[in-house]
């Protein structure tokens, strides 16, 4: 299939929650929102980009406000008075959206949001679009903790993805409503699919471009590995106690990997 005619072809939805968490990205986020709105122009009737600031304190807010009062009420801001971590930022931002899909990435544009498109055929058949990294940019000694990491969690929580923490998910509203998010940090990717998981929703992955880092810093760092892997254990405890209530979902898993000729060119 073409590039074009995948294009033309794709699904447009309902309604589409783009949920941006956002940490010190005023480099970064005017241009994370002008791709939210483009894809949610073309893929979906009614869609909004929500951008959670988790306490910035570079000016992050003061972009988003500018963008919202042009876009108002397809961009919309939330703020965090101080930092709370990545997952109470997703928590909050799940919380605000409104439509029946649910998108999130990060906002320093390390992702090329058109290749939502690809995505949006395979809710037809599964509850969570999970993405993997195909050509990941980031340095050796963090993919080398990743993979550690990916193998740690397939282990415990019997998760099957491959790139666990990839910030590039699609998921049905039913998925935000029934999966409750309790961590507050990055662990919160691994949370979310192990408790999809053992609420038997389905889930398929799929192959995205990763591209460098052009502006801004990443709140990743190698201190946190410590605290990530108190959380796993406290996590893994707890689940192994909890029954989990009844899901609509099957409980499949399916890897799909695209070939360069499916990706969708964007803007870069």
């Amino acid at each position: 299939m073409s590039t074009a005619a995948r294009s033309d072809s794709a699904p447009i939805a309902a309604g589409l929650s783009i949920v941006l968490p956002a940490y010190n990205e005023a480099a970064n986020i005017r241009d994370a929102v002008d791709r939210g709105l483009a894809v949610g122009k073309r893929l979906a009737t009614e869609y909004e980009v929500i951008v959670v600031d988790d306490g910035s304190r570079d000016g992050t807010s003061g972009e988003v406000e500018a963008l919202a009062q042009e876009h108002y009420p397809r961009v919309r801001l939330v703020k965090h008075e101080v930092n709370l971590g990545y997952g109470a930022a997703l928590r909050t931002g799940f919380k605000h959206s409104l439509y029946g899909l649910v998108f999130f990435t990060d906002s320093d544009n390390q992702f090329d949001m058109s290749e939502l498109a690809g995505f949006m055929p395979m809710m037809a058949g599964y509850d969570i679009i999970a993405g993997f990294r195909v050509n990941r940019c980031d340095p050796l000694s963090r993919s080398i903790t990743s993979w550690f990491y990916n193998q740690l969690v397939r282990l415990l929580f019997r998760v099957e993805a491959r790139d666990v923490n990839c910030a590039f998910k699609l998921m049905s509203r039913e998925v935000v409503q029934n999966v409750p998010i309790e961590c507050d940090d990055f662990f919160v990717n691994t949370e979310l699919l192990a408790k999809a998981t053992r609420l038997n929703y389905r889930i398929a992955e799929r192959g995205v471009r990763h591209y460098p880092r052009t502006a801004g810093a990443t709140s990743v760092r190698l201190s946190d590995v410590p605290r990530t892997l108190t959380t796993i254990v406290t996590m893994w405890g707890r689940m192994r106690r909890s029954t989990p209530a009844p899901a609509a979902g099957r409980g499949s898993h399916e890897l799909v990997i695209p070939s360069v000729s499916e990706f969708i060119p964007g803007s870069r």
